[in-house]
Order: C-alpha cells, then structure tokens, then sequence
C-alpha cells in the first residue's frame, strides 16, 4: 500500500515538474534558460536548413536531460552529485544554448535575404527568437511576400492583434468624432440662440424708436391745433 502511495507520489511530482516547468533551484539563473529553450532547439532538426545538426541537437538534448536529472538531485541534496560538476555542465551547456539561438538569429536573418520563405516562417514559429522587437520586420517583410508566406502562428497573432487596435482606435476616434460634434452642435445652438436674441432685441428697440417718433409726432400734432 505504501508503495503504490509512493511511487503515485513520485510519479505526479515528476509529472508536475514537466508540466509546470519546475527546474532545479542550483543555479537557476543559468540553468532555467537552458531548461526552457530545449524543449524548442529540439525542434530545430525539423527547420529547413538545420537537418546537418540533427545529431549534435539530439546529443545537446540527453545532455540537458541528464544535466537537469544532476539538478534535481543536487537540490535534494543527494551526495552522488557534485555541485562544481553541475556547474561546469551548465557553463557548457549555455554556451551550446547561445550557439543555437546565434545561428536561429542568422538563420532568420538569411532567410529573408534569400527569400526562404518556408524556413522564415519556421524559424519564427520556432519561439527562439525574440519576434515581438521584431514586430515590424516580420509585418512588413510578410506584406512583400504575403502570397508565399504561410500566416499561420506568429503573423496571424500580430494580425489579429493589429485588428482589434485598429478597432480600438476607430471606437475611440468615433467616439471623439461623436463628442466633437455634439460639442460643434451645442456651439452652433449657442450662437444661433444669441443671433436671435440679438436681432429680437434690435427689432424691439425699432419698434419702440417707431412708436416713440409716433408719440412725438402726435403730441406736435395736437400742440398745433390749440
């Protein structure tokens, strides 16, 4: 019964640590980068143009393996594992990470002088490189080439994202187009009410110079006849 309850244990820990991405706590800050861009540099031998390093890719992922392994047991603490050794695996295995992600980066950057289209879209759905500072580049260079590129993944992201922004914005502006005319309008009310008020104002003080001049012109009249 303990067994069972055990290796179910161990089992959902292990579990976990895949799903979850818990990497080892030793050297987090060179090891996590490391643990995270495996799983991705694995899927380089699949990249036109990266078939020849399929062996080294699939040697450099045992090796991250094995090394994590280390990790986790260093973390626990187990005396098999030597902390200097496991640093020195990181050290090695970081700089075999910075290779991959340099010649993903020369790749892309080959690809669209080249006009590749099938490994531009690749490398860009690869999660290597950094596409967000990229954003432009990638818009841009698609709209050249938009008949041969496949949108799908990354260019259809920043276009559905680059969609609802403009939607955004034409809410926004018809919404500031709607305040601007009704303050146009209420404006235009404004000074109309006052044209009118003024001309009313000025027709009433005519009639009264009118009904004025009457008087005056009725009371000489009256002054005459005595």
């Amino acid at each position: 019964m303990y067994k069972i309850i055990f290796f179910t244990l161990l089992t959902t820990f292990v579990f976990a640590q895949d799903t979850l991405q818990v990497f080892p706590k030793p050297y987090a800050a060179l090891g996590d980068v490391i643990y995270e861009n495996v799983i991705n540099i694995e899927k380089l031998e699949n990249i036109k143009g990266f078939e020849l390093f399929k062996d080294d890719i699939q040697k450099y992922v045992r090796e991250v393996k094995s090394a994590k392994k280390d990790g986790y047991a260093l973390e626990q603490k187990k005396v098999a594992v030597n902390k200097r050794e496991y640093l020195n695996k990181l050290r090695k295995l970081s700089k075999t990470n910075d290779f991959y992600l340099r010649t993903i980066k020369n790749g892309y950057l080959t690809s669209m002088k080249t006009n590749n289209y099938e490994q531009f879209s690749q490398i860009i759905n690869s999660e290597l490189i950094d596409v967000n500072s990229s954003k432009k580049v990638i818009i841009d260079y698609y709209y050249k080439h938009e008949e041969d590129i496949n949108a799908s993944g990354v260019i259809e992201n920043f276009l559905n994202e680059d969609a609802k922004l403009k939607a955004l914005k034409d809410a926004q502006r018809k919404k500031y187009k709607s305040r601007k005319t009704l303050q146009e309008e209420k404006i235009k009310r404004i000074r109309e009410n006052d044209k009118k008020a003024e001309i009313d104002l000025e027709n009433k003080l005519q009639n009264d110079l009118e009904k004025k001049k009457l008087e005056i012109r009725e009371n000489q009249k009256k002054e005459l006849s005595f």
